[in-house]
């Protein structure tokens, strides 16, 4: 299971290595329950082990929050939180794992304005300002794209999507129209 996710990784590495590469990498899936949490972890930690960068793995699930409860964050202040209130600095929210070269930024508190909040100029600072760290890869796990509108937004922040699929589970239709949603915003 580790080959593929490195497989990906190299695929990703050759772009993120490039000088003026936006080094943040959106995992999404079409559909709730295929995979995304365990795959955005599962990637950063491999790319953590690259030794010229640090990852940084953003849960902006707000709906359902995996991979904070996983890391026992629950409750914490998150990207929510920084996102909502100006005055709150992003960077004091992150927290450092046992995992060299790997930190993670909690989901925060929900709000009922979270796709608004996603989309706004507030969310580009923010992201900006975790992207002020030299080498940081932000690895985020995103909202599925047919559920939600959040996660629309949170492509326009990307350098890179990648979109989980579970084997013969999910509706080849459903991935057509994901595709089909990040056509159009690209567009």
């Amino acid at each position: 299971q580790r080959a593929e996710y490195r497989h990906v990784k190299h695929g990703l590495m050759a772009e993120l290595r490039a000088p003026d590469a936006r080094r943040v990498v959106l995992i999404t899936s079409a559909l709730q329950g295929e995979g995304k949490s365990f795959s955005a972890f599962q990637l950063a930690m491999s790319l953590a082990v690259e030794p010229d960068f640090t990852v940084l793995l953003v849960d902006a699930d707000v709906i359902r929050p995996n991979l904070t409860r996983t890391f026992g964050l629950t409750g914490r202040l998150g990207l929510m939180d920084a996102v909502a209130d100006e005055k709150i600095d992003v960077q004091s929210l992150i927290v450092t794992t046992d995992v060299e070269g790997l930190s993670i930024l909690p989901a925060g508190r929900p709000h009922e304005n979270a796709a608004e909040y996603f989309a706004s100029a507030r969310m580009h600072a923010v992201f900006e300002q975790l992207l002020s760290v030299p080498n940081r890869i932000v690895v985020i796990d995103s909202l599925p794209l047919l559920l939600t509108t959040e996660a629309r937004a949170l492509a326009a922040l990307a350098g890179q999507i990648v979109l989980v699929v579970r084997a013969e589970r999910t509706p080849q239709s459903s991935v057509h129209a994901a595709i089909g949603l990040l056509e159009d915003d690209a567009n």
